[in-house]
């Protein structure tokens, strides 16, 4: 029931911040900042998609990391037989354990998804406000469990020298992506290599302290049928939302070539 937390703020939820906004919050699962509206995401996605598919672009996605485990063989055939959709089964095996340990404790963990568009050809993307990168990074970012993405090198770009961070091109194509397939937020035709950080899922049995709508000091506890992560079902909505950005980057350069 959700009576209970009429009154009181649930940390790292969007209540605080929808109180703040709008002088109201939906306390009954979060309205607009529940995970619930990915549903329309995920639909919309699967007609994305459709359109890619014509046009032999594949968007798919895997778990690199959950609750610190992180995978080390990146085998493409082990996504699919296992519950994370990661590529390492050793580090699957690990993660199940990692999640049946911290439900008991009431607690829940992030990880980190990657995604991959192949197939994308060059020249989609804008100059500017537009960029192919810009817009793929605030879609993502637009999902309410993402708080950070990054594509190519990303921010180990930051700890490199040029020499090392810029690809280098032959006849065939690029030796190196580090750029992630995306060069002046324009498409280059290399793979589009993504990578989003899933933060913990808020709603935790583990007793926290918060406020309420007065100001006063409280406790909370948030009980009831939690996920402990986020992933792997976000990785779906992740594969929706790129494939969407893509999509429509694929039609405005179809109605500009046109």
């Amino acid at each position: 029931s959700y009576e209970k937390y009429a009154d009181v703020f649930r940390p790292g939820h969007g209540d605080i911040t929808y109180q703040a906004k709008y002088g109201i919050r939906d306390w009954r699962g979060g309205g607009r900042a529940s995970a619930r509206e990915t549903v329309a995401r995920v639909a919309a996605g699967a007609v994305a998609k459709a359109v890619l598919d014509r046009e032999n672009i594949a968007v798919s996605s895997c778990t690199v990391e959950l609750g610190g485990i992180k995978a080390v063989r990146m085998n493409p055939e082990s996504v699919s037989k296992n519950a994370f959709f990661c590529p390492d089964m050793k580090a699957a095996l690990k993660m199940g354990k990692l999640v049946k340990e911290v439900k008991k404790k009431g607690d829940s963990i992030g990880g980190i998804v990657e995604i991959e568009a192949r197939g994308v050809p060059a020249g989609l993307g804008e100059p500017v406000f537009d960029k192919l990168d810009a817009d793929i990074a605030k879609g993502l970012m637009s999902i309410g469990a993402v708080k950070g993405v990054e594509i190519g090198a990303g921010f180990s770009a930051a700890g490199i020298t040029g020499s090392e961070n810029n690809d280098p091109i032959t006849p065939e194509g690029f030796l190196t992506n580090k750029a992630g397939g995306i060069l002046a937020g324009i498409s280059n035709r290399d793979v589009i290599s993504i990578r989003v950080a899933v933060k913990p899922i808020p709603s935790i049995e583990t007793e926290q302290n918060t406020i309420d709508i007065s100001g006063k000091q409280r406790t909370i506890s948030v009980k009831g049928r939690h996920d402990v992560s986020a992933i792997p079902r976000v990785n779906v909505v992740c594969e929706a939302m790129v494939s969407l950005v893509i999509a429509d980057h694929l039609l405005r350069q179809r109605a500009i070539t046109r």
